[in-house]
Formats: structure tokens, sequence, C-alpha cells
């Protein structure tokens, strides 16, 4: 018998692991609460072990013809000129070209095109109950009719539904970071070319990226917070609201960019965060990506975990013969280990990118200038990104005969 997966999220990770569900045999289907894909979004990478599963998905030529090819990130200070200048691999320490770098809602698209011929899609709806028994799971949505399926996977991200309405509320499970941030898109004044240029004052960051092949830039806004912050999630003016009070003036650019992010139609707020669980799974119910085990942006490794934690989870119900009593805790024995690691890669992200104190950040420029010319030395200072994605040996999961 052909067992229904259902599964929360048609962002990163649901879409992948619909595709290895549906190459194994079962029958996915994806509910995804925005009406359509979401476009644009800032740039992602995937590397090391997500690029072996891209490859396996037949996915990477078209990932490395979307790669934003970034050349360079330059800091600015506060009039514009540059304090240091570095290569993408003067940060991760991965040799050039084997790591991908595409806009987010790029890489969504690759995804839904790989697999929307197979597997059901439900736009614009969201689970609103869940209830197990031995029958299955009794799956409530906002919008279509009531349905009962073999298995829910939660890969509905940070605030992820199946997540709460499964283990209770996100607070037991999110761990800020202590920063927060707003990305959106805006116009291009200075003609950048594959290029990031950021400028840092305490506690604060402003960026601009210029994407490859697309017009206008990528602007970013970012600052400590203060313990205890909050924010409404609905509440988009309020967010606007707060980003501009964390920016009341500034040196380079930082007026036009918060004129910018105050009306731009594909602006993004949230918190750097991670989600730390005991247990990703649940009876029938279980998490993959951001759900279940978000790294945090300072990491760099979100993208890679969903894919990589997709294709495990696929993998080991497949072997399991579709049992989660036997596949779920597989799947965490094997990737919690790559997980932790690659979490604890955002414990230094902030004080690297967003130093909180002037002395820090003067340190942070001298290091970051010097960065490029330190040779075998570099290294030992950049390479801790590539190491932790390089962690994990990605097993070999059979397909189904079809």
């Amino acid at each position: 018998m052909t067992r229904t997966v259902l599964i929360s999220g048609a962002s990163i990770a649901g879409p992948a692991l619909a595709y290895w569900l549906h190459r194994h045999g079962f029958r996915p289907v994806v509910v995804e609460r925005s009406a359509n894909l979401r476009g644009g979004g800032y740039p992602i990478d995937v590397r090391a072990a997500a690029i072996e599963v891209s490859r396996r998905m037949g996915l990477l030529p078209a990932l490395r013809e979307a790669h934003i090819d970034t050349r360079r990130s330059t800091f600015v200070n506060a009039r514009g000129r540059a304090i240091a200048r570095m290569t993408p691999d003067d940060f991760t320490g991965s040799p050039e070209g084997r790591d991908v770098e595409l806009p987010r809602g790029d890489l969504a698209r690759l995804l839904h095109e790989q697999t929307r011929d197979d597997v059901e899609y439900l736009f614009e709806d969201t689970i609103t109950a869940l209830e197990q028994d031995a029958e299955g799971v009794h799956v409530t949505f906002r919008n279509a009719a009531p349905r009962t399926v073999d298995l829910v996977v939660g890969a509905d991200g940070l605030h992820s539904t199946v997540r709460s309405l499964t283990f209770g509320p996100e607070t037991d499970f999110r761990h800020d970071l202590g920063y927060a941030f707003a990305g959106f898109s805006m116009d291009d004044p200075w003609g950048l070319d594959r290029e990031m240029v950021a400028h840092n004052t305490p506690g604060h960051m402003a960026g601009a990226y210029a994407v490859r092949g697309k017009t206008g830039l990528v602007g970013l806004l970012a600052f400590a917070t203060p313990p205890g912050f909050t924010f409404d999630p609905g509440d988009v003016t309020q967010q606007r609201a707060v980003v501009a009070a964390a920016f009341p003036d500034g040196g380079w650019e930082v007026p036009r960019l918060v004129e910018a992010m105050r009306s731009a139609e594909d602006f993004f707020f949230d918190t750097v965060s991670q989600i730390r669980m005991p247990t990703w799974a649940a009876g029938r119910v279980a998490l993959v990506g951001d759900a279940a085990y978000a790294p945090a942006l300072l990491s760099g490794q979100g993208t890679s975990l969903a894919i990589v934690g997709a294709y495990v989870l696929a993998g080991e119900l497949a072997a399991a013969g579709g049992d989660p009593a036997v596949a779920f805790p597989a799947y965490e024995r094997a990737l919690r280990p790559f997980v932790e690691r690659n979490q604890q890669l955002a414990s230094s992200g902030g004080a690297a990118l967003i130093p909180g104190t002037r002395a820090s950040l003067w340190l942070r420029n001298r290091v970051l200038a010097a960065l490029p010319y330190l040779g075998p030395l570099k290294r030992l200072l950049s390479g801790r990104v590539d190491e932790a994605a390089s962690s994990f040996p990605l097993p070999d999961y059979a397909p189904a005969v079809r």
C-alpha cells in the first residue's frame, strides 16, 4: 500500500522531501500557507553534502546556472571608503566553485518545478489541527476538506505550525541569538556587480547585495536586540518602525537603505534564532529543516541542512518500509551530530558580522583586512564553515523500483 505523507511547507525542505519520498514510492502532498511560491529573497548557500544531494536529484546543473557568482564583499566606513575586501573563500574556506550561492526564491522555484508533476500541492492553505491514532493522522485544514494521512512532516520553518500543534509553543524551543534583521529589495544607485557592500557601527550592520542577473539590490539591515526582545509577526507596519528606530541616523548610505526598507513590497523581518529540540518526532509526526533544527542565519547552513535532512528522512522512511517507529529515530541518530556541529557555527557569527563595541569592531576590521593575505593561515580562521558542512558522509538509499 502506498503511504501518504502530508508535508507542511513549500519552500526548501518541503519540496526536497517530496521529491525523495516520491522516488521511494510514497505519495507526498504539500500544503503551503502562501498563495504561490515566494520569489526573490536574500542569497543562500548550498554546500558540500547538499551539493551531492542536488546532484542526485538532477538539479545541480540548474543550481550552477542560477549561481550568482559573488566576486567580493567590501566593508566600508562611514564615508564609504573601503576598509576590507575579500572573496567568499576568505569567509568560508571552501575551494572556489564548489559551493553554489543563489537567491532563495530561485531554489524554491527549481525544487517546485522538479516536483510539481508528481506531487499534489495545496497552496493558500494551512493545517489547523492534527489528531493521531492507529489509523493515521487526521488533519484539519483552514480551507481544504479534512483528510487522513499516514504521516505528517513539518517543513514549515522557524515558526512551524506543525511543531506548535504537536510539540508545544515555539518559545519552548526557540533560542534567540540576540539579533534581528530585515531583508528587502531596493534600487541600485551604485552600479554594483556581483558584490556585497556593508557598513558597521557597534551593534548594527547595513548592507546591499548585487545578485548576478537580477536588477536592483537586496538590502539588509541587522542589529543587536536587548534581552526579551519581541515583535508582532503579523504587524508589518510595526516591524518596519522597529527597524527604522534601530537606525535613526548613520553614515555611508544607511538613510537610503532605511527609506527603501519602509516601502519595499517584499520586506521580511525576523529574529536571528535557532530551534533546539530534544526530539524531532512524536508518533506519526516529524519535523525537518528549520522547523526542527534551524541553525540561524549566522551559520550560513540553514539551506544545506534542510536539503540533507529531507534526503535522510525520506531515505530512512524507505529503509523502514514507512514505519515511523523505526524511521524517525534512525533519521535523528544519523543527522543530529551533523546538525549540532553546524549550529555551533552561529556562536561566533554575530561577533564577526555585527561587533557590539567600538573596540571589537576595530579588531574585526583589522582581521578582515588581513585575511586575504594570510595564505595557509587563512584556513585556521575561515575554514570552520567548510569543515562543518563537509562532516556528514551522505548515505545511499536505494529508490523504489518503478
